[in-house]
């Protein structure tokens, strides 16, 4: 099979090891955006429809906008733990091969790297 890494487990969306995770906020932008859709979905179903796209089905969008955010809820939470694997497996490496990731000994600041600017008027 074609896994980026060794001993992952196939068809499931959050593995245990997730749980050692801090869940996402509730009121995170990606969250909230979902749910936005949700509601703009239960527009878009009025107006295919030929209800009145604002005032019929208040149940339906509710419900949109409620199964729109616990899906993006958990898509989130999922994506938060595909990132926190990354850089564990990526910190892993660095501190398994430091000797392709040597330590500057002296870094320069901003203003030794750029030229003096005089402006001309």
């Amino acid at each position: 099979m074609l896994y980026t890494r060794q001993n992952r487990e196939p068809l499931r969306f959050l593995p245990d090891e997730s749980r050692s995770l801090p869940p996402p906020n509730l009121t995170d932008p990606r969250i909230l955006y979902l749910g936005f859709l949700g509601y703009c979905t239960g527009l878009l179903d009025n107006y295919i429809y030929r209800r009145p796209v604002l005032k019929a089905g208040l149940h339906r969008q509710l419900l949109y906008i409620t199964a729109f955010y616990v899906a993006g809820y958990f898509l989130v939470k999922r994506h938060d733990y595909v990132c926190a694997v990354r850089d564990r497996d990526m910190f892993e490496y660095i501190k398994l091969h430091p000797e392709d990731f040597p330590e500057e000994k002296d870094k320069k600041t901003y203003g030794q790297l750029f030229e003096k600017f005089y402006p001309v008027r």
